[in-house]
């Protein structure tokens, strides 16, 4: 991840009220994990798995504070049962980064079902998303993620891509 990305990350973050961040390490966002553990607002909760994560960030939002999820695309797969009882069912938003596996130009063939089964699990889940390429778009994504997760009582995702990831 440039570094430009992981400042505007945390910008974002910091704008939005965000006091907690859990995640689940991925290569794409590696440069932003020790950026988050280093930041000293934002308390960080490294997770087994994305639906810990996903149960985490509720657990936070109950709390009346604010937290991320941060974690590659694979990772919705594993959240999915965890966000559909709390975004669907209880009205518990979870704002989610997740950096884009398996989009055009994807290599790695173990990473291409990451990109295709993305969109569609957005979609199903109802979650609202926008897919960020430019460094300058970060940090108002993030705003407005939390805005409308906040508004709306459901997630949001960022799902940061091309070469702010490559």
């Amino acid at each position: 991840m440039r570094a430009d990305a992981v400042e505007a990350v945390l910008a974002g973050l910091k704008k939005a009220g965000v006091s907690i961040a859990t995640y689940l390490p991925d290569s794409l966002l590696k440069e932003l994990y020790p950026a988050l553990d280093a930041d000293p607002d934002i308390r960080t909760i490294p997770v087994t798995n994305e639906g810990e994560g996903a149960a985490l960030a509720g657990g936070v939002f109950l709390s009346g504070k604010r937290a991320v999820l941060v974690m590659e695309n694979s990772g919705l797969r594993a959240a999915t049962e965890h966000l559909a009882r709390l975004g669907l069912g209880a009205g518990i938003p979870v704002v989610m980064i997740m950096s884009y596996r398996g989009e055009m130009g994807e290599n790695n063939w173990w990473a291409i079902p990451h990109g295709v089964t993305m969109e569609p699990l957005l979609q199903t889940l109802r979650t609202p998303y926008t897919i960020v390429r430019d460094v300058e778009e970060i940090e108002t994504a993030i705003v407005r993620a939390y805005d409308t997760a906040y508004a709306s009582y459901h997630h949001t995702a960022i799902v940061l891509a091309g070469d702010l990831v490559r």
